[in-house]
């Protein structure tokens, strides 16, 4: 596999302060995976265009380590209509290097860079771009016996049980020069926090203010409103999609606490601060003005949580409108916890289902189906039903569409879309995509919303409720119930109602 690394790959790697510490977790897999690490010839141009002569020479030294790539290939049709739309040399350099991608001169593309993304969707090629830890997700997921960790899971702690020297916080420790007493002041308080091998690697402290709170340092001021705010909050790569289950983690605290909004205040000085504002403004949060502070101006980032729906599931997550249409949809056990790890049953273990897998602690899931009904749009509800029989059989877990794909149009692309979310192996796809060549599957992407109690809603109930009509006609597939039954359902089952708009 021919690995191209993007300039700002490189100079995080090479520079003599460390900006970036997922470099070092990227590049141990691209050794361990034996993975050839190119650089394209626009990057050693852009390279020597550094101010600071001392670092260009130092760089071209480092620059040793990598395959140059010999030759640059002509640009393919497309590539050549988008070179039209470019505006500077830095356009044209990007266009030259997604051009290698799709002339398949390489396989991958690691990069930072907004801009390259956002070209490569318009090329169709956004499959073989990656930010690091995307691409460090994609290699733990494909090789589950290469990872060092087989054990990871977010728990509650107090600060003072916390290891304040570890690596994890030097970054706090340089961009508030109070940090160390503010954190010991905390030692009795909680947070979450996620631990590998005894490092940090997570971290997260909330706080709830109520109305009378002084916002005075932030521009525009705050209207008197109760919030919750992110305090500290950091994740660094593995792979594991951590800062999905931290996010989850906040919008619980919200929901339970009935705030108004959620807000966190940020530095961009460094990509992992602004990969996290990456993060935030996909489920919702937006810029809404600055902090004053002795350390310098941060960013201050708004999520409104009042109750309403938007178009974008994702953007009013975790609310639900209970006026769409609702699905129960079955699965087997042997998928069902391992896809929901808080959903288990008085008969599994939770400890077999401590989130050591990227699908475990996404929000984001797919669900591959054969069902006969296909036509579910963004917002319907999936109430997931697992199978066991009349007693075991319950429904324990409910989510929202955010979107469907029936026309695939081949293996490779079906594999494509499935390998980030899914529960299943490349092969086991292979499989799923094959088993039936007249009824090819299709993907449900959902949110995952809530699991609900125990004891949680068995068949025969369901029966009795006529929510289901008997046995043999427990779901196969994709079943709409009225939202009637769903109202009946909810009541029986004591669901969380604090999610379920009007």
């Amino acid at each position: 596999m021919r690995v191209l690394l993007d300039t700002n790959i490189i100079v995080h790697r090479e520079a003599s302060k460390v900006y970036n510490k997922d470099i070092g977790l990227l590049f141990n897999w691209l050794d361990k995976l034996h993975f050839e690490k190119c650089i394209h010839p626009v990057t050693i141009e852009e390279i020597k265009t550094y101010k600071d002569s001392s670092v260009v020479d130092t760089m071209k030294i480092k620059l040793e380590n990598y395959n140059v790539l010999k030759t640059v290939s002509q640009d393919s049709p497309k590539v050549a209509h988008l070179r039209t739309t470019d505006k500077n040399q830095n356009d044209s350099n990007d266009t030259t290097i997604l051009n290698e991608l799709v002339n398949s001169r390489v396989n991958f593309l690691i990069t930072e860079d907004k801009g390259l993304h956002r070209k490569a969707k318009l090329l169709g090629i956004e499959d073989k771009v990656y930010k690091i830890d995307s691409f460090i997700e994609k290699l733990v997921f494909e090789n589950p016996d290469l990872t060092d960790y087989k054990v990871l899971s977010v728990k509650k702690e107090y600060f003072g049980n916390i290891n304040l020297n570890d690596s994890f916080f030097d970054s706090f420790k340089e961009d508030y020069a109070e940090f160390e007493d503010w954190f010991n002041s905390k030692a009795d308080k909680e947070c979450y926090v996620c631990l590998i091998e005894g490092e940090v690697k997570a971290f997260l402290f909330l706080k709830i203010e109520n109305e009378a709170e002084n916002y005075s340092n932030i521009t525009p001021i705050f209207s008197p409103k109760k919030r919750l705010k992110i305090g500290t909050f950091k994740v660094t790569s593995t792979g594991l999609k951590l800062g999905e289950r931290f996010l989850k983690v906040i919008f619980d605290n919200a929901l339970i606490n009935h705030v108004d909004e959620i807000y966190v205040t940020i530095f961009d000085k460094r990509e992992e601060q602004q990969r996290l504002v990456n993060l935030l403004e996909e489920w919702g949060f937006l810029y809404w003005g600055t902090k004053t502070t002795k350390n310098g101006i941060e960013n201050v980032y708004v999520r409104d949580f009042s109750k309403k729906i938007t178009k974008n599931p994702r953007e009013c997550y975790p609310y639900i409108n209970r006026n769409s249409r609702v699905f129960l949809n079955p699965i087997k056990p042997d998928y069902h916890t391992e896809l929901f790890p808080d959903s288990y049953l008085n008969n599994e273990s939770p400890m077999d289902y401590i989130e050591s897998q990227p699908h475990r602690n996404a929000i984001k899931k797919i669900y591959i189906s054969r069902s006969f009904r296909r036509d579910l749009v963004s917002g319907d509800i999936i109430l997931f039903y697992r199978t066991g029989g009349y007693h075991q059989s319950v429904i324990s877990t409910i989510g929202v569409v955010e979107n469907v794909i029936t026309n695939i149009q081949s293996e490779e692309e079906f594999i494509s879309l499935c390998r980030k979310r899914s529960i299943f192996t490349d092969e086991e796809l292979k499989e799923w995509w094959n088993y039936n060549p007249s009824n090819r599957p299709f993907i449900v992407n959902f949110l995952y919303t809530d699991t609900f109690p125990m004891p949680k809603v068995n068949l025969k109930r369901l029966i009795e409720m006529k929510i289901i009509a008997s046995v043999g006609d427990a779901p196969r597939g994709f079943v709409q119930i009225k939202n009637d039954k769903f109202e009946e359902f909810l009541k029986e089952a004591r669901a969380n109602e604090s999610y379920i708009v009007n």
